[in-house]
């Protein structure tokens, strides 16, 4: 137990000094890794933050590769689930969690990625996309899904180091949850609207 909380130390510490040190790539590469082969809880925000805070003038790059390598990194897990079908999800995942998922991802479509991909750990996440894999999802409402889901997520970190600087990291620990609760609800509650909209359209197309 405690080997694998020092590796785990020392896959984070080396995560850190390498997108430090190449700025914007190390944060795509690091993004890429955390949404699919690694879990790096909570290093991609908090070097977004600092990033931002030393560099205000390229917030919109830093937020930009974060999402990107995010999106790229969980489109291998799509096409993994998609290629290798529910076996491969279920050997990884257990029975009773991808049972829970699938129902949570036959209710909720797009908003059950969405939403995951705007939460901070230890929300799950890597489970819906590895259902979006497996159930086919379109790839481009696949895509959508993850880069306004991420981009929500790591947009408002970078606008929080601009508006807080440094003590933007203790914020993001101390009401992260809040912040990325009450962001999703504002998704949740549009998705429910467009949804509405979308159902009284075709009401209408049908009775006329």
């Amino acid at each position: 137990m405690w080997s694998r909380a020092r590796r785990m130390n020392r896959l984070m510490g080396w995560a850190q000094g390498f997108a430090l040190a190449l700025g914007g790539p190390g944060l795509f590469v690091v993004a890429f890794l955390d949404a699919s082969l690694l879990s790096l809880p909570e290093i991609n925000d908090i070097l977004i933050i600092w990033m931002v805070t030393k560099h205000p003038d390229r917030f919109v790059y830093y937020a930009s590769m974060s999402t990107l390598g995010s999106i790229a990194g969980c489109f291998l897990l799509y096409w993994l689930a998609r290629k290798g079908g529910e076996a491969f999800v279920r050997r990884r995942a257990g029975s009773g969690r991808l049972d829970r998922s699938a129902a949570l991802f036959e209710r909720y479509g797009v908003l059950a990625i969405l939403v995951p991909a705007i939460l901070p750990p230890p929300a799950p996440f890597k489970i819906f996309v590895l259902m979006a894999g497996v159930a086919r999802m379109p790839v481009r409402s696949f895509a959508t899904a993850i880069a306004v889901g991420r981009g929500i997520r790591y947009f408002g970190e970078g606008l929080l180091a601009l508006w807080f600087g440094a003590r933007a990291i203790e914020y993001t620990k101390q009401h992260g949850t809040e912040v990325a609760l009450v962001a999703a609800l504002v998704v949740l509650i549009a998705g429910a609207t467009y949804f509405a909209w979308q159902a009284r359209q075709s009401r209408r197309s049908s009775a006329v």
